[in-house]
């Protein structure tokens, strides 16, 4: 099978990105943040409405892919500010916890992201629907 790019649109248009990539039985899906359908930035200044964005977008990019937040081996969390961690760790008991599964994951505190507006961005590695 040949890589298929992911580009729903039900999440915000990419430029010079793909949203995911699938190859073989992975999918590899780029740091997804908080901004809608439009592109607009969702939660300015709130990381817990930034969190719930960011992990929406990524269930709408996995499903497109065939995949689902149940099937994430691996994340990467950057965030802004430390202060952050318990309201992106309530999100994540949120989204992972009803199934009791949480991915392997990469916990990073950095200066800033691609947009000054964004307090949050998760990448994932994730296997497809049997």
């Amino acid at each position: 099978m040949a890589d298929q790019i992911i580009a729903p649109k039900t999440v915000h248009p990419t430029k010079g990105y793909s949203h995911a990539i699938r190859t073989g039985d992975l999918v590899f899906v780029s740091g997804q943040v908080s901004q809608d359908t439009t592109g607009a930035v969702v939660g300015v200044g709130d990381p817990k409405v930034q969190a719930d964005q960011v992990f929406q977008n990524l269930k709408a990019v996995l499903e497109a892919a065939g995949s689902g937040l149940d099937l994430i081996v691996k994340t990467t969390v950057l965030t802004t500010k430390l202060e952050y961690r318990p309201v992106i760790n309530e999100a994540r008991e949120r989204y992972f916890g009803p199934t009791g599964r949480f991915p392997a994951s990469t916990f990073m505190v950095v200066t800033s992201l691609a947009l000054p507006e964004w307090l949050i961005e998760i990448e994932a590695v994730a296997t497809l629907r049997k």
